[in-house]
């Protein structure tokens, strides 16, 4: 008879455990404290078409643990050597168990932004999710994309402007680059906001938890770069119409008069900007 898996749980009986990680304001740590919100964002993971995940930014773990009890393969990175020591000393794998030729959790200091992601979980599909760091969430969110093939789902928590800027949609004054570029290859979703009182230290703002689920579809009829270009350059403008803010593109006098060039960025749906990027990539040059 199979020995039943053994559950990942922090290790609070050795004599060497870190009790505590002082927060970093230069690396914009609030960690959170509350456990039932904690819970609450690792349940946002749906766990549909990978089993390994990314934590970022995982401070003293409370999130981790509420990862590690899910059937996944679990790597936690942070930047923080202080975070890294406590989760090392902190957190193990009883019996270092093995599965399916990865190790369950493993803990890396490392740079996200900076690190070259085909290290991790060679071939394979993996989510990301975390309590961002505000200062780089942004960057995150990029970096993301750029590897969209291999991240189906993307979960965590952001300042709440910003979480709730990249699930807006068109037609709003916070809908922004942002806004299409991750809607163009993900579905969006603003789940719940988190108070400032249950991070320690607090920030100053509100905080938002979002899902970002990968779109079966997400190849784009268009040049992929070009859309980007065309979507920063149209909103790097956003008072103006996109007559006037895409000259850069040189477009021909008939193409300047089509009706979606007397729009303004915000009033372009997704769909409608890869129709833009369309115009823009047939176009003669004038």
């Amino acid at each position: 008879m199979a020995k039943p898996k053994k559950k990942y749980t922090p290790n609070h009986t050795r004599s060497s455990e870190k009790t505590e990680v002082k927060a970093k304001k230069h690396l914009g740590q609030h960690f959170l404290k509350d456990e039932s919100i904690a819970k609450k964002i690792g349940d946002t993971l749906t766990l549909n078409s990978y089993r390994n995940v990314i934590e970022i930014g995982p401070g003293m773990g409370v999130l981790t643990k509420y990862i590690l009890q899910k059937d996944l393969d679990v790597i936690a990175m942070d930047l923080d050597s202080e975070s890294i020591e406590y989760l090392n000393t902190n957190f193990h794998l009883e019996h270092h168990e093995i599965l399916k030729g990865h190790t369950k959790f493993k803990v890396v200091e490392a740079d996200f932004l900076k690190f070259d992601l085909s290290m991790l979980f060679p071939g394979e599909q993996f989510a990301i999710t975390g309590n961002f760091p505000y200062n780089i969430s942004t960057q995150i969110v990029f970096k993301t994309l750029e590897n969209k093939d291999r991240i189906p789902e993307f979960t965590g928590m952001f300042q709440k402007e910003v979480a709730q800027r990249i699930c807006e949609k068109a037609g709003s004054k916070t809908y922004g680059i942002l806004s299409v570029l991750a809607q163009a290859f993900y579905t969006a979703e603003y789940l719940f906001t988190v108070p400032p009182d249950v991070f320690n230290p607090p920030p100053k703002v509100e905080s938002g938890v979002l899902r970002l689920i990968r779109k079966k579809e997400y190849s784009l009829p268009c040049d992929e770069k070009l859309f980007f270009k065309v979507v920063k350059t149209s909103f790097g403008q956003r008072r103006k119409t996109l007559r006037n803010s895409l000259k850069i593109f040189q477009l021909t006098e008939e193409i300047r008069e089509l009706d979606i060039l007397s729009k303004r960025p915000e009033q372009l749906s997704v769909e409608e900007f890869i129709e833009l990027t369309l115009v823009v990539q047939n176009a003669p040059i004038e």
